[in-house]
C-alpha cells in the first residue's frame, strides 16, 4: 500500500498563511521610503534643520542627523534615513 500522498499534505499551509499575513502587517505597518525624490527630501532636511534635527556641516560638505549622529552627504539619503528612523522609534514606543 502507497504512503500519505504529499499532496494531501496540508499540515503547514497555517504556517504559510501565518507568514503572508505578518508580512502583510509588516508593510501595512511600513513607512514607504522609496517615493523620496529630489524635491520632498529638500523639503523634510529644510523642515528637519529649521527644527535642529539636523545640522549642516558646510566644511565637511555633509548633514548630521542629531538625534543619531549619523551624517549624510545625500538629502535624499538624510530623508530616507529620517523617514525610517523615525518609524522604528513610533514602533518602539506603541510596543512599550
Amino acid at each position: 500500500m502507497p504512503g500519505p500522498d504529499h499532496h494531501d499534505d496540508t499540515s503547514a499551509d497555517y504556517e504559510q498563511f501565518e507568514k503572508a499575513q505578518l508580512a502583510q502587517d509588516r508593510d501595512a505597518a511600513g513607512i514607504d521610503t522609496a517615493d523620496v525624490d529630489d524635491a520632498t527630501a529638500q523639503r523634510l532636511v529644510n523642515d528637519l534643520v529649521d527644527a535642529d534635527v539636523v545640522t549642516p556641516v558646510p566644511e565637511d560638505q555633509v548633514l548630521v542627523h542629531e538625534p543619531s549622529g549619523n551624517a549624510f552627504d545625500s538629502m535624499i539619503q538624510l530623508a530616507v534615513f529620517h523617514r525610517g528612523w523615525t518609524a522604528a522609534r513610533d514602533a518602539n514606543v506603541e510596543g512599550e
